[in-house]
């Protein structure tokens, strides 16, 4: 404006000239890398004429110089599902916490082996996030160069600098505990079809589980992958199968348990009173449905903040635990004991 001076914003030249110093002195101090290498006097005197000048740094241009954009990409296996939603809000939420940003990056062929993304993004990357990605795209997102955290997978997994996962075991115990105490015994595993850590270790401890309980129990398995529609099809399969019916579906999510109460109702089975149903997750769709659906709670917007501080420990030198969050279970309508 006329008549307005605006002050120029002073520079490193400033600070050293001020502190009676190089500007490569003045980079090590205000970069924290002075320590031996700089005379605790000197950088004293350097921080106290950045103070005295109003002096900040430019990060954009630091972050250029140190390789750093300040941004992590967190694949998933798609962006349709209310969970990964989840998980990118926990993530993106300690991203700016730090200021950092998160690119969302979907699987080109869903949880399968992902085309390697990186070629293109490496550069303007400092980590990545991946969540819930098939066991056979392990080794293409480990592949690359850069720092990687895994959500929701195998905690052995080749190249993963950290891992976040959930209880799911535990979960899956819960869910069990909870049918076999109301009395049922015929169960129906609706199993996703998709090959993921997170899955195997939910079918492994249901069989093991229901397999040391008292009395003697019943356990199919039928396949489905993730849709209503699917689901309904398996459901269906499960509960027309010869033989006596189970009067328990235990689904490894809360999509396919609604498939599986419309195929209650399309066979004119009462939920819970004909067959108990059983979700994962705790989406929206939990509540929506009628009965409302007993489920495992599993915080995805958590696994994906908690997932954020593992990549930025990474990237600050700093090891980064392999954590495990707890889960619980919530439980509705959907369940109760068999009929006689």
């Amino acid at each position: 404006m006329p008549g307005v001076t605006e002050t120029a914003r002073p520079t490193s030249r400033d600070v050293a000239r001020a502190a009676g110093v190089s500007q490569a002195t003045v980079s090590l101090v205000l970069g924290d890398k002075s320590r031996g290498r700089v005379s605790e006097r000197t950088a004293e005197a350097v921080r106290a004429a950045a103070l005295a000048l109003g002096y900040r740094p430019n990060l954009a241009a630091r972050n250029l110089r140190l390789g750093r954009t300040r941004t992590a990409l967190l694949v998933v296996p798609a962006l349709t599902n209310e969970y990964f939603a989840r998980v990118y809000t926990g993530a993106a939420r300690v991203a700016a916490e730090h200021g950092f940003g998160v690119v969302l990056y979907p699987s080109p062929d869903g949880v399968g082996p992902a085309r390697d993304p990186f070629g293109s993004a490496r550069a303007p990357l400092d980590g990545v996030i991946a969540s819930s990605m098939a066991a056979d795209a392990l080794d293409a997102i480990g592949g690359g160069d850069l720092p990687l955290v895994m959500l929701d997978s195998d905690p052995a997994a080749s190249g993963a600098a950290a891992t976040v996962n959930f209880d799911v075991a535990d979960g899956m115990r819960q869910v069990a505990r909870c049918l076999l105490d109301l009395g049922h015994r015929r169960f129906t595993h609706l199993a996703s079809a998709v090959d993921t850590w997170t899955f195997h270790v939910r079918a492994e401890t249901l069989a093991t589980t229901l397999s040391a309980a008292s009395g003697d129990t019943v356990l199919h398995t039928e396949r489905s992958a993730h849709s209503v529609e699917d689901a309904r099809l398996a459901a269906e399969r499960a509960l027309t199968r010869p033989g006596p019916r189970p009067t328990a579906l235990i689904c490894d999510d809360d999509i396919l348990a609604a498939g599986a109460c419309k195929a209650a109702r399309r066979l004119g089975l009462r939920v819970p009173a004909d067959v108990s149903v059983t979700g994962f997750d705790d989406l929206a769709l939990a509540t929506a449905v009628e009965p409302e659906l007993t489920t495992v709670r599993l915080p995805a917007d958590d696994i994906g903040g908690r997932g954020m501080a593992a990549l930025l420990a990474v990237l600050d030198g700093r090891e980064a635990d392999r954590t495990v969050l707890p889960v619980d279970l919530v439980v509705r309508g959907s369940t109760g004991p068999p009929m006689a």
